[in-house]
């Protein structure tokens, strides 16, 4: 019963930091007009800038941001306890992370969709701007190459999920076309999707895992070099180049708004889940991590600062 009433405050404060502090900033501090021509409009190519329907830009966003760093830092930051991880993720989730999203969104939407940067070195000075991509160049560069090589480890030792993953490249070019070119609603293609996608994991499972080293075997990438993990690496830079200049309406959307149904999907069971083991006394704080560790090794990091080091995406954002 705990953990559910834990979750259930969470879920509250939220709720209630949505509709009085998130009003707040909304009305008072960045005036929001909801009749405001936005970039999508002003700008439309077809490219970059289209008009898109919010529930695809949700899933967009959501998607972009719900990523390793919010699931990993978090599982890591509880080597310290449960209690102070909650209630960073909360506080700097209310009052830095949603803020500084938010606030970046809504600048980038006045001026035309343009990053950080670029508004930085108009409105501060040209050096700025050229400060400012240099920092996001190199903090892109660390991310890319670490997540990618995560992801190509984890394409190493399971091959199982190389079939769920890249399945939804194809089903993704194929809902932007339907919706975007015939103007096809959304429903169907979105749960056929969501049912593709799952029997993957299964026949990906059980049928289908892709060991490229079984695939290639004249490669031989069993040694140290050249190797699966550094196969998979190139692919997955490859991609991502190739999905950098395509439409945004015709991979990168629709992708994510496939991946969101399955995270919404996976919240939902998780939530009934907390409601069943709460109702039934099995989801108790008994067999978890202390609220406050207090047995941390000599040699193990400080809670401070390395707490909000550790929890940064998910509690105060990045660019």
């Amino acid at each position: 019963m705990a953990t559910l009433l834990i979750a259930a405050g969470a879920f509250v404060g939220y709720i209630i930091a949505y509709h009085t502090y998130g009003k707040w900033l909304s009305q008072k501090i960045f005036n929001v007009d909801g009749d405001a021509e936005v970039p999508s409009k002003q700008l439309r190519d077809d490219v970059d800038f289209v008009p898109t329907k919010k529930e695809v830009i949700f899933g967009h966003h959501f998607t972009s941001i719900a990523g390793t760093g919010p699931i990993v830092g978090p599982a890591i930051a509880v080597f310290w306890g449960w209690l102070p991880a909650l209630v960073w993720v909360l506080v700097g989730s209310i009052f830095i992370g949603a803020v500084h999203d938010f606030g970046a969104l809504i600048v980038s939407l006045r001026n035309r969709g343009q990053t950080v940067g670029e508004v930085a070195g108009r409105l501060i000075a040209p050096r700025t701007r050229i400060l400012f991509l240099l920092i996001l160049l190199l903090a892109l560069t660390v991310v890319l190459a670490i997540f990618g090589l995560v992801i190509a480890i984890i394409f190493s030792l399971y091959p199982e999920t190389v079939i769920p993953v890249w399945i939804t490249m194809p089903i993704a070019i194929v809902i932007g076309l339907m919706v975007y070119k015939q103007n096809a609603s959304l429903l169907v293609p979105s749960l056929v999707a969501l049912v593709i996608v799952y029997a993957s994991v299964y026949l990906g499972a059980y049928y289908w895992p892709v060991d490229l080293s079984a695939i290639f075997p004249d490669l031989k990438l069993t040694g140290p070099f050249p190797n699966v993990v550094i196969l998979w690496t190139f692919v997955l830079l490859a991609y991502c180049a190739i999905a950098s200049i395509l439409p945004v309406w015709l991979l990168l959307q629709p992708r994510d708004f496939i991946n969101s149904h399955q995270l919404v999907l996976a919240l939902g069971l998780l939530l009934i889940g907390a409601i069943v083991a709460g109702a039934t006394g099995q989801a108790d704080l008994v067999g978890s991590a202390p609220a406050i560790a207090k047995n941390i090794p000599a040699d193990a990091p400080p809670i401070w600062p390395f707490l909000f080091i550790t929890i940064a995406c998910g509690a105060c954002s990045g660019f």
